[in-house]
């Protein structure tokens, strides 16, 4: 009697000796297979090519191309193939990011293994998870109205402790338009004032700081 295929599992992060323990981890299932491993998601999608996992666990951020830009690729490259992103960031704006690229699930970085193996066969199955932590910043989300790309644009700006001025000028735009910008930042992201907004953007990944 022939055993069922093993699930054959791609792995990608830029963190040398996390990608190793997910390595170890995982080859410990009798029902997994890591095929390949990439250090960034230009890699990843490349393997993707030569292997054809059946799933690529895949960090959020990385180096060249990231999570969330080499999960659209695959996407739309290899669409049998599930994704499972993995990430030490949950604000709610990175978790929405990743589920619209296309991703299957979403597990955080400080999950064991008795979580992780179970995401790991469930999205392999065709079934979407998300951790229920992950649920409730995605509930928590619908409370706040979505930042338009100019508003996350003067938002960052604002994390440089840059003035109404400066930003005017970074940008291009006058110095009215900013004071109506910050305004609508203020309001949409429910804080007083612009060290709260930056606070706010900072924790539900909306912006970040510069590496």
């Amino acid at each position: 009697m022939s055993s069922s295929p093993k699930i054959r599992i791609l792995i990608a992060d830029d963190h040398y000796i996390v990608r190793i323990g997910l390595i170890a981890l995982v080859s410990t299932e009798p029902d997994m297979k890591i095929v390949a491993e990439a250090e960034n998601g230009i890699e990843a999608v490349e393997l993707c090519a030569t292997h054809k996992p059946d799933l690529v666990l895949i960090d959020s951020r990385m180096p060249f191309q990231d999570g969330i830009e080499a999960t659209i690729d695959i996407r739309k490259k290899f669409p049998s193939i599930k994704i499972l992103m993995l990430t030490a960031h949950d604000g709610d704006a990175d978790i929405r990011r990743a589920l619209e690229a296309g991703a299957n699930g979403y597990v955080l970085k400080r999950s064991t293994g008795e979580e992780l193996i179970p995401a790991l066969r469930a999205v392999s199955a065709g079934e979407r998870w998300v951790p229920a932590e992950v649920a409730r910043k995605l509930a928590s989300r619908k409370s706040f109205e979505q930042l338009t790309r100019r508003e996350v644009e003067v938002l960052g700006e604002m994390s440089k402790g840059l003035p109404n001025k400066l930003i005017a000028d970074s940008l291009g735009i006058s110095e009215h338009t900013v004071k109506d910008h910050v305004k609508n930042v203020l309001g949409k992201l429910q804080v007083g004032d612009r060290t709260e907004a930056v606070t706010a953007g900072l924790e539900r990944g909306i912006i970040r700081l510069p590496s």
